[in-house]
């Protein structure tokens, strides 16, 4: 069945006429939207921690900043873009008292919903406006007029508005522009975590390392092995975000085009697939989302040593050295 896709004339600024919009969290997504909301003409509160540097940018962007128990209490809409761990924690203590029937709270990712970490009253309002780019494309595709694509979840609809209200938030922000894709709290929880795991942080950070290893165990100089694992994944990758993965093969030479389709089924197999499945079960079932959570209560003892020993590997060294020799590398 073909995705439902709303764009701007199925969505009606009307509906956050007389609301005000709180954005709890001034990160690289909160900004963005709180400066969009805005610039659409929405009355925007933002709330952040005093003494820390998104406090700091949005006082410099023209924000009187709130404390969350603040913007909460003044607010109809209460778009929640803390990171994962500490929503539960925000929600609970500083959220809650302050809500009232007919309110409306508003997510990015559905993972403290769907896994019940936050549970919301009956009488309100629970959407997702998910974009699906970083914050910075968000901000860009407002100013330039063309929106970034974005999921939209309606986990409650307390109001019987919900559905409007959330395209009104996204054509605020100016996702409509772009496109706009019906999906549940549960689809877009499920497949980002499997998406981050699987491929776009787990898969391809081990095959990065994987090949550099087995290239300098080979004997093969470290900057060599770099260049050709990990730096060049931009090039192929940037093709494929402009083209797909055709347009790429289309786009390299023959020779590479032949050792893709003859070799790649090599390194993810049929034992590859059955671990993505696995892993894909781990995240619907919650024991993922249990062991995170757990990890954060007790202090990151495993993320701590992981991240010290991954930071720990050659390639980092190599690669901290190569990219000093490429001043257009940005950060």
């Amino acid at each position: 069945m073909a995705a439902k896709i709303y764009y701007d004339d199925d969505a009606d600024l009307a509906y956050l006429e007389g609301k005000t919009i709180a954005v709890i969290g001034y990160g690289i997504q909160g900004g963005a939207q709180a400066l969009c909301l805005r610039d659409s003409g929405c009355d925007v509160l933002v709330a952040e921690l005093e003494g820390t540097p998104n406090y700091q940018r949005a006082v410099d962007d023209g924000w009187e900043v709130l404390t969350t128990e603040q913007a909460a209490s003044r607010a109809d809409i209460i778009q929640i873009l803390t990171q994962d761990h500490v929503q539960a924690m925000v929600y609970e203590q500083t959220i809650v008292p302050n809500l009232v029937a007919g309110n409306a709270l508003v997510f990015s990712h559905g993972f403290n919903i769907h896994y019940g970490q936050i549970v919301p009253p009956d009488d309100v309002d629970v959407f997702m406006i998910a974009p699906k780019g970083p914050g910075a494309l968000v901000r860009a595709g407002y100013l330039e007029d063309t929106g970034v694509p974005s999921l939209v979840a309606i986990y409650q609809d307390a109001t019987g508005n919900a559905l409007q209200l959330a395209l009104a938030y996204a054509k605020a922000i100016k996702a409509t522009k772009a496109g706009v894709i019906q999906t549940t709290f549960t689809e877009e929880t499920e497949t980002d975590l499997f998406g981050e795991q699987a491929v776009l942080c787990g898969g391809v950070t081990e095959l990065v390392k994987a090949g550099f290893d087995t290239l300098v165990e080979a004997g093969y100089q470290p900057e060599i092995a770099y260049f050709e694992v990990c730096h060049e994944l931009k090039l192929i990758m940037d093709i494929i975000y402009k083209r797909g993965i055709a347009g790429m093969r289309a786009g390299v030479s023959d020779t590479a085009t032949y050792g893709d389709i003859t070799r790649g089924k090599r390194i993810v197999t049929n034992e590859t697939r059955a671990e993505m499945k696995k892993m894909l079960r781990e995240v619907q079932d919650g024991s993922f989302a249990r062991e995170w959570i757990l990890e954060n209560q007790t202090g990151r003892p495993v993320y701590n040593a992981l991240m010290r020993e991954e930071a720990a590997h050659l390639i980092e060294d190599v690669g901290r050295k190569l990219r000093a020799m490429m001043p257009w590398i940005e950060g």
